[in-house]
């Protein structure tokens, strides 16, 4: 590892912040986002610790995608619901999902397109929120129990299930499963996918199908990365790592 890091860098954040976060998150800009499942609460400070935005929500959501920071991604499988909020943590749009069914995973692919895991009907839905329309409907009869995360990239589906990673074609095929202790979630870089615990960091290697551990903080509660560096909370403190 050393010869892919520079030596760490602690962030000038204030402990409170910190303290009781569950899910952490690092744009490409500088921005630090908090999830606290506790108090419910989402926070937003950049790298010197200025708050930029905080919300209380009613109840947990998954924070998916900080990676365009103008349009950040949130989904509850508690109210079947995806909310989308801005730069400041306003609400910009939600779009309500019981009409589809029970929704037990939901990927935003993009400012258009969603993909949606229908528990009660073992279907994949990819549906188009600009429009309201659906585009495709794709029988998916595998075990929906403790998925806990969704990509899908390249006609295929990824996921996180309790201690596994998986990867599925669009026919429900397996093509690839792995035990990864504490994955908490999956991040795509170009044609890169990052399989994120709570104390290391994976590359899927798809041509040899394996993963790769390309960060570790054996001491760390919460890890995370961005295009140029890899984070964690040690302490309640916050410590960056430049990729060289």
């Amino acid at each position: 590892m050393s010869c892919l890091l520079s030596a760490q860098s602690r962030l000038p954040l204030d402990s409170a912040q910190i303290l009781g976060t569950t899910s952490f998150s690092a744009d490409d800009y500088g921005n630090i986002y908090f999830y606290k499942n506790k108090e419910l609460s989402f926070t937003k400070v950049d790298s010197l610790g200025k708050l930029h935005g905080r919300m209380l929500l009613i109840t947990p959501y998954k924070v998916q995608n900080v990676q365009n920071p103008m349009n950040i991604t949130l989904f509850s499988e508690n109210a079947q619901q995806i909310k989308f909020i801005d730069q400041n943590l306003n609400e910009i749009q939600k779009i309500d999902l019981r009409r589809f069914g029970f929704i037990k995973m939901a990927y935003v692919e993009d400012l258009q397109q969603i993909w949606l895991l229908d528990e009660s009907t073992k279907r994949l839905l990819q549906y188009n929120f600009r429009e309201d329309r659906i585009i495709h409907t794709i029988p998916f009869a595998i075990s929906f129990d403790e998925i806990k995360e969704m990509l899908i990239f390249n006609n295929k589906v990824y996921f996180i299930r309790k201690n596994q990673f998986l990867v599925y074609d669009l026919k429900a095929r397996q093509l690839f499963a792995e035990t990864v202790d504490s994955a908490v979630k999956l991040r795509r870089e170009n044609d890169r996918i990052y399989i994120i615990g709570t104390q290391q960091i994976f590359q899927y290697l798809p041509d040899n199908p394996h993963l790769k551990t390309v960060f570790h903080a054996p001491k760390a509660t919460v890890v995370d990365k961005n295009s140029s560096a890899y984070f964690e909370i040690r302490g309640n403190n916050v410590y960056l790592y430049l990729l060289k």
